[in-house]
């Protein structure tokens, strides 16, 4: 992967960062793209979605995708603009759904019926193939929250398998709500790290 001259030098330097992380993986080089970005990231996510916390869980999601992705980045282009397409993608995916799941709910849809019409939607029809890839990764997901301390992997599962908000979590915890976010916000980052370093999620 050869660097692209004409591309500005803030450009140049993300693609240093980039040849680190993937040459010698190296995890300073991971963590200073993500906290380069991560703030720009989420208040581009916040507009489109208009909920702190869903911006927070999509950065972390956009991220881990591209990361993961990394070694099919085209250093013809600027790695922010790559970034944040994919991330914006990844927003208009999850409001597709949202707006969905409302439709849905109103309707009254029986649940496997459900997930078709949310497939469906978004363009995303799954053949048996898909279905059994995606159990496969929530399976392999669960492996990895399987290694988080406790104190973040019970947050963690009533947040994306239980689908409870922060507010919930914390009554059910007998926790604040600040230790909830914070909690989260860090076994997110763990996530990130174990993920990244795991072939079949490449």
């Amino acid at each position: 992967m050869e660097i692209n001259k004409k591309l500005s030098v803030k450009a140049q330097e993300d693609f240093e960062l980039i040849k680190l992380a993937l040459d010698h993986n190296d995890q300073n080089a991971y963590a200073r793209l993500l906290e380069k970005y991560r703030d720009m990231l989420f208040q581009t996510m916040f507009r489109l979605v208009r909920n702190k916390e869903d911006a927070e869980d999509l950065v972390m999601e956009a991220f881990g995708k591209v990361f993961n992705k990394l070694h099919t980045y085209n250093s013809a282009y600027a790695f922010s603009t790559w970034l944040f397409r994919i991330a914006t993608n990844n927003g208009i995916d999850f409001m597709r759904k949202k707006n969905l799941t409302i439709l849905s709910l109103n309707n009254k849809l029986p649940s496997g019926q459900e997930a078709e019409f949310v497939d469906l939607v978004s363009g995303k029809t799954a053949s048996p193939e898909e279905r059994l890839i995606r159990s496969e990764k929530r399976d392999n997901l669960k492996l990895v929250i399987g290694k988080l301390r406790d104190k973040y992997k019970k947050t963690v599962e009533m947040r994306f398998f239980e689908e409870k908000s922060y507010e919930e979590i914390a009554s059910e915890l007998a926790i604040p709500l600040g230790t909830v976010k914070a909690q989260i916000f860090r076994a997110k980052e763990l996530l990130l790290e174990i993920m990244k370093n795991k072939d079949d999620w490449a």
